[in-house]
């Protein structure tokens, strides 16, 4: 029996393989919302000004404008064009099914793969695929096997708490010793280097290190080259959680200089959510074991290092329309506007001495994201009442971040649709609440 909704043998089989026409779709392509979007001419810096741009790049997004969302460090939403090509991807693997996932969607992937290893500088056979920043960082630290008992594996304050907790296990899995740093307020690159010299002196057993290239606490940009080159000095390994560095900061793998890094391109690069990666060095790759004996995958290949089963086949897929629109923004001058739109904020309550702004005005250890506290009000209490109060009185949505050996505080973290009347009216709530 026929219908006008039966799809013949030979149509299945054509939309099946329709997949790589679709992945190589170029920026000018995607990018058809009205206004176009035409990056003006000039130095990033002054490009980070020009609000005329910033529009048509806001315009990309689709919003509730019910409040104003400082907190988009959480995760990255899509812009207009990524989305709508993820949803034609999600339309096409429930309608193709099974058969594409069996037939055609690993050459998709593979392709997808080839153009995140480019982006990201470093060879193909050096990444896999996980959902998340946090599983690409298990997935590093808990297969990382130079370890002995009594060895020692360091980690700071202000690291992601799931990556300190995965740290903490290495006790019980490889019988490491713990140490934990905690480092200086208000830093600076020099203090911070410092912290992690004296912590290799007075533990001249460090194996293994965890660090956090842009805080997800404070926003703190550390120097992660120059504190991987000390530690491979002393005879240790780093593992970086770069989750919040990659599209945040304009930086590649090579410039980070880490055998081992695990990243998401669902924060700043704007895929959809669950989409992470981690890197391993195809020298250091024996280093790591491989999935809880993954056999899938040889053991030759980082691919064995992970086995997550099924995943959103979409949200893979959709991964280089978020690149396109990364590279038609400009990833210097994406960087450059979110460091403009913290500065304006930060600028403008500098003078407050209640106010503590715990993110440095150094643009080599600050990004969009900064958090602050009200000097004195340090605890979960304090911070909440502050969050609330934004909300609640400004219409202004940010977020409370725990676990600072200086206090709980308050993270801000604008995006490209964020206007800078959005950042001055949180400096005059700022004001307002601090008086």
């Amino acid at each position: 029996m026929g219908n006008s909704h039966t799809v013949s043998r030979r149509t299945f089989l054509s939309s099946a393989g329709l997949a790589s026409a679709a992945l190589a779709a170029p920026a000018a392509g995607l990018l058809t919302q009205s206004p176009p979007l035409q990056r003006p001419a000039g130095a990033a810096a002054d490009v980070a000004r020009d609000e005329d741009y910033w529009r048509r790049v806001a315009a990309q997004y689709r919003l509730n404008d019910s409040v104003i969302n400082l907190e988009a460090g959480y995760w990255g939403v899509m812009s207009i064009p990524v989305h709508e090509t993820y949803l034609r991807h999600v339309d096409r693997v429930n309608r193709d099914n099974s058969f594409y996932a069996r037939k055609a969607y690993g050459a998709d992937l593979a392709a997808v793969r080839e153009r995140v290893a480019a982006f990201l500088g470093v060879g193909v056979d050096e990444i896999a695929f996980t959902r998340s920043a946090t599983e690409s960082l298990q997935c590093l630290i808990g297969g990382y096997n130079r370890l002995t008992p009594g060895d020692a594996v360091l980690y700071a304050d202000l690291d992601y708490p799931a990556m300190q907790d995965a740290m903490k296990w290495l006790k019980e899995r490889r019988g490491a010793r713990i140490v934990r740093i905690d480092l200086p307020e208000p830093a600076t690159r020099e203090n911070v280097l410092a912290a992690y010299a004296s912590a290799f002196d007075r533990n001249p057993g460090i194996r293994l290190v965890l660090l956090t290239h842009v805080s997800n606490k404070t926003g703190l940009v550390i120097p992660v080259a120059e504190i991987t080159a000390l530690a491979r000095q002393r005879g240790a390994d780093v593992i970086v959680d770069a989750a919040h560095a990659i599209g945040q900061l304009n930086v590649t793998v090579p410039e980070i200089g880490a055998d081992f890094v695990g990243f998401n391109l669902h924060k700043w690069i704007g895929a959809p959510l669950g989409v992470g990666v981690f890197y391993i060095r195809r020298e250091r790759l024996a280093d790591v074991d491989r999935m809880m004996g993954d056999e899938e995958s040889p053991a030759s290949s980082i691919l064995s290092r992970v086995h997550t089963g099924t995943t959103n086949f979409a949200a893979f897929l959709t991964i280089p329309a978020a690149l396109d629109f990364h590279a038609a923004v400009g990833p210097a001058h994406k960087a450059a506007r979110l460091r403009y739109l913290r500065d304006r904020w930060v600028a403008a309550v500098k003078d407050v001495p209640a106010i503590e702004v715990l993110t440095p005005d150094d643009p080599g250890m600050s990004g969009g994201i900064t958090s602050f506290r009200l000097r004195g009000k340090t605890t979960r209490q304090d911070t909440e009442r502050i969050v609330d109060d934004l909300l609640k009185t400004h219409g202004i949505f940010t977020a409370r971040r725990t676990g600072i050996a200086g206090g709980d505080c308050v993270r801000v973290t604008p995006a490209l649709y964020t206007k800078p009347a959005d950042v001055d009216r949180l400096a005059r709530a700022l004001r307002t609440i601090a008086g």
